[in-house]
């Protein structure tokens, strides 16, 4: 995979060493960063049936397997350091009676989401299909059922995009060289490393994945520790899922790139992306699997993220981890239901807009535009219940707080503070930020001009004010 980054501010972005605990060296993205007017906007789409991925945006992440039966971590096997002898025999305890897809779907489409991404093989290799490559899998337990196709089924009925999590790094597979790298088990017992052999393996799951559950929407590579290239992975998965959107973490560069938690501070910080996007992260703030006593982030912290890649026309996929019977806990639910009730009220602000975060210099703020309307995203939380919008300097005919639904008070006058400038400038006033502190607020502004001409040269009367 082609690993650059294009700075182009004064801030160097150590990009190479931001590294993901979940994909340490697979997560990197093409980022333009720059300080200088640049085109937000220019990556293309794909002209063909890929482009459901422009239109989703926002989707549900589900780690689920073996490793939620002990529920401490999605890596338990390798974190915990459980023998692997030991570990296969959660497979005897393999019964989510209480898995329903049904109730899944029901939750991300009231959650605001549009699509769903499963892992059908983490690191442990346990595998969640009827797969005739390894007995390692859901139908040689007491459970006996195909997960993937039930959940397939189940998608294909309700028309919503499936993706499919795959792990390259094996922890189970004979062949793999595990080698004690990272995210890798040392060798272990009768072990016969083969990457080759190894390969042909993974092909042909991968096979098995793009034939036998209809129509897939997208392929999510997760781990290339040997950082191996090969694309005719890719090229297979294209042929048989032409709709399928792939990520860059498998054998070639994929479609998007894939930044992590709060990892990559490129992706978190640059005004825009010169790259198709989808970030990632989990309401659990140590696992992605189900954690029995996990501590989550806040509404405040996810509402955030989530805003800040949505604002600048990137994807977001938001993680839950079913327990050991198939049911996302009470508490994932809940915060993905709050996260969806905030979707819904400031959709508007991310449907059929352009980002123009530059045009605001206004530290905390990111822009989307559409005709005569901009919508200001105060991503950072406020520190007063007033914000300035420099440069503009002319009235709205308009300003609501989209959350409510309430008018804002703005007023276009000289402060204090710019009195070296001499230029008065767009301010909202008596923003509920206090009573908001645990959301993102995002304020429609409708002008009865083109957006290019909110910015008059500079007005030079001290005392002029204009209000709404």
């Amino acid at each position: 995979m082609k690993r650059r980054t294009l700075i182009k501010s004064a801030a160097v972005i150590a990009a190479s060493t931001l590294f993901s605990s979940k994909a340490v060296a697979n997560q990197l993205i093409d980022i333009n960063t720059s300080s200088a007017k640049i085109d937000l906007n220019k990556v293309p789409r794909f002209g063909n049936g890929r482009d459901w991925f422009f239109e989703s945006r926002y989707g549900m992440f589900v780690h689920w397997g073996l490793y939620s039966i002990p529920g401490w971590h999605e890596q338990h096997q390798w974190r915990a350091r459980v023998p692997r002898a030991e570990y296969v025999k959660l497979a005897n305890q393999w019964n989510p009676k209480k898995f329903n897809p049904e109730e899944w779907l029901d939750l991300m489409e009231a959650s605001g989401m549009k699509y769903i991404t499963l892992t059908t093989k983490h690191h442990d290799g346990f595998c969640l299909w009827d797969t005739k490559q390894t007995a390692f899998n859901t139908m040689n337990t007491p459970y006996k059922k195909d997960i993937v196709g039930i959940l397939s089924d189940a998608c294909h009925k309700r028309k919503i995009p499936l993706c499919l999590y795959y792990s390259i790094v094996d922890w189970n597979h004979p062949n793999y060289p595990n080698s004690g790298r990272h995210h890798e088990l040392p060798l272990q017992p009768h072990d016969s490393p083969d990457w080759d052999k190894y390969m042909g393996f993974l092909k042909e799951q991968v096979r098995e994945l793009c034939t036998n559950y209809g129509e897939i929407h997208g392929f999510w590579w997760d781990m290339n520790v040997p950082v191996y290239k090969e694309a005719s992975v890719n090229a297979m998965i294209r042929r048989l899922q032409p709709k399928a959107v792939i990520n860059n973490r498998g054998f070639d560069e994929g479609d998007f790139g894939t930044p992590e938690r709060d990892y990559n501070n490129g992706a978190t910080e640059a005004k825009g992306f010169d790259k198709l996007v989808e970030a990632c992260q989990s309401v659990g703030m140590e696992s992605w699997g189900f954690k029995k006593d996990e501590d989550y982030y806040t509404d405040r912290h996810l509402i955030s993220s989530i805003d800040s890649y949505l604002a600048r026309n990137a994807n977001y996929l938001l993680n839950v981890g079913p327990t050991g019977e198939g049911v996302i806990p009470a508490e994932s639910a809940a915060i993905l239901k709050r996260i969806g009730k905030w979707k819904a009220s400031v959709d508007e602000s991310f449907q059929q807009v352009l980002p123009d975060s530059e045009l605001i210099s206004t530290a905390g703020v990111l822009v989307t535009r559409r005709d005569r309307t901009l919508y200001i995203h105060l991503n950072k939380l406020p520190v007063g219940n007033g914000i300035k919008l420099k440069p503009i300097n002319v009235l709205p005919s308009k300003a609501t707080l989209l959350n409510t639904g309430q008018a804002i008070d703005c007023v276009v006058n000289l402060c204090p503070s710019d009195h070296a400038s001499q230029q008065p400038y767009l301010r909202l006033r008596n923003l509920p930020a206090n009573e908001s502190s645990g959301t993102v607020l995002v304020v429609k502004l409708e002008f009865d001009q083109p957006l290019e001409q909110i910015v008059h040269p500079k007005i030079p009367e001290t005392n002029f004010e204009l209000t709404k």
